[in-house]
């Protein structure tokens, strides 16, 4: 069976070895079809039943395919500068995993304006040895790099590209686990006395 290289024509081009050595991203349009069922960011659609939740195999589902898509990219990287990447991607396998085998009711991921809003690192600012958590890959590599930071540190630096699936399931940061937003307190329930009066009041 002949490799990706040779099936998309790309042996003996320019770069080649550079690009052989970075961990390729998964596919995750599977991922992306399987979120619009069982979002409930509210972006998404309006569900005619408010109270509905998505079914548990479908969130089951999301969680193992962003797993795989993980697991498939940890399997992907080597070499020393790898290890952090590989030890990072385990424990985020590990953990959607978890949530795949007793899966939540509803997913706590952040909706897309969260992510429309987020820092872009300006590629002037990107050093050659400033690489992406997730991928591994260094963002210089990318010839228009989409490098986001996350609000928990200055530091946290992702491709978008990596870090959206994780945080439309988990809205949490993948190095640090902080919570990246805050839920709203629900408004407080309707005060009976302000309304009406009682006909004893005279």
């Amino acid at each position: 069976m002949s490799g990706y290289e040779v099936e998309h024509n790309l042996a003996g081009q320019p770069g080649q070895e550079q690009a052989s050595q970075r961990a390729r991203r998964p596919d995750l349009s599977t991922f992306f079809s399987t979120l619009e069922l069982v979002d409930t960011s509210g972006e998404q659609q309006a569900h005619l039943n408010t109270h509905a939740v998505p079914l548990p195999e479908d969130v089951a589902a999301l969680y193992r395919n962003l797993a795989n898509a993980f697991e498939m990219m940890r399997g992907g990287a080597s070499g020393p500068q790898q290890e952090g990447t590989n030890n990072l991607l385990a424990s985020l396998v590990e953990e959607l995993m978890r949530n795949a085998d007793d899966p939540p009711t509803e997913v706590k991921g952040v909706p897309d304006s969260f992510l429309d809003e987020l820092d872009r690192v300006p590629k002037k600012s990107l050093k050659p040895a400033d690489s992406c958590p997730i991928c591994g890959n260094p963002f210089l590599d990318d010839e228009y790099p989409l490098v986001v930071v996350l609000p928990c540190s200055p530091m946290h630096k992702f491709d978008l590209e990596c870090i959206r699936p994780w945080l439309k399931l988990n809205p949490t940061c993948p190095l640090d686990r902080k919570e990246l937003l805050k839920k709203k307190a629900p408004p407080p329930p309707p005060d009976d006395d302000d309304g009406e009066y009682d006909d004893y009041y005279a």
